[in-house]
């Protein structure tokens, strides 16, 4: 059986670089650490904020951002029913990153699965699956989303479920078309003359090598899914109360943005902050893969500019 392509585990040497490759941009450090950041909160922060989070008191309505006579939970304001934003946005963050990671870890997961398969064998199983992916892919995302949600009832699992089905083409041509490449080299026919099995060549010698580029995908995907799903509450369709994500927060604060701007402007930035920090951060990955790039990516910033010049 051939060797494994792949290593099982990184050595302390690499490890070092992707360390000093991570390090040596401030952008891609604060960008982990925001995503962090909302990941921590979108696990913790509803159990421990919820009932004040949803608590109205209408004698707080529209009360001004960055003040704390009524306590650090309303140093970013309330909204029209005098919530405070900012327990609402902790609020959101869970239903924004659920409905991101789900959806994603769905797209890609089958999108991935069906990529190896269709790219491996090709023939009319690679027609069959293309020609489905061309379907989803000619319709727009949203607009199918729009379609479906209009129809079904309008919640966070039909959100998930239907985001994570328009999402499939793009994983399942990038898989596909790596996999066409890679079962051409030449330790996947050694594999093959050696008697290993169609699952073995897949799973063991061509997956490994795919999954880095899946991977690098369904970051920036993420950043594409909470757009996605905060254009969808925006426009209407998409979640309803008790269920809030930031789309809804700033749908319910437009007609306000003269009089109280604070209510749709944060969870606007929120938005935009994450959606930013995953896109920098699938560039970073994609640099740590490319051999070209993470050489010079990895220099200390005086050498970097060096070359530059």
């Amino acid at each position: 059986m051939s060797q494994s392509t792949v290593p099982t585990k990184l050595s302390w040497f690499e490890r070092s670089e992707r360390w000093q490759m991570f390090t040596a941009s401030p952008m891609v450090v604060a960008s982990a650490i925001w995503l962090l950041l909302i990941i921590l909160v979108a696990v913790f922060a509803p159990a421990l904020v919820a009932e004040k989070a949803n608590l109205q008191d209408l004698l707080s309505r529209f009360y001004a951002p960055f003040q704390f006579a009524k306590g650090w939970e309303f140093i970013l304001g309330a909204d029209s029913l005098g919530r405070p934003i900012l327990l609402q946005l902790a609020m959101g963050a869970q239903t924004s990153m659920v409905i991101a990671f789900f959806a994603v870890g769905i797209s890609s997961a089958i999108g991935y699965a069906i990529g190896l398969i269709a790219g491996y064998f090709g023939g009319w199983v690679d027609n069959a699956l293309l020609r489905i992916a061309d379907i989803l892919h000619t319709i727009p995302s949203i607009l199918l989303a729009l379609v479906v949600l209009f129809i079904l009832q309008p919640s966070v699992f039909n959100v998930i479920i239907v985001l994570g089905i328009t999402r499939i083409p793009v994983y399942l041509r990038t898989a596909r078309a790596q996999t066409v490449e890679i079962k051409e080299r030449t330790f996947v026919e050694v594999a093959r003359s050696m008697g290993a099995s169609h699952w073995r060549i897949i799973t063991k010698e061509i997956a490994p090598l795919v999954f880095p580029t899946i991977r690098t995908l369904a970051v920036l995907e993420i950043a594409m899914v909470i757009l996605a799903a905060s254009s969808l509450t925006f426009l209407g369709i998409g979640l309803q109360r008790p269920d809030v994500d930031w789309g809804m927060m700033v749908a319910d604060g437009k007609t306000y943005l003269k009089t109280a701007w604070f209510v749709a402007v944060f969870p606007g930035v929120i938005i935009v902050l994450t959606a930013l920090s995953a896109s920098i951060l699938s560039n970073w990955l994609r640099a740590v893969e490319d051999p070209t790039q993470n050489i010079l990516f990895a220099r200390k910033p005086k050498a970097r500019k060096a070359a530059n010049k």
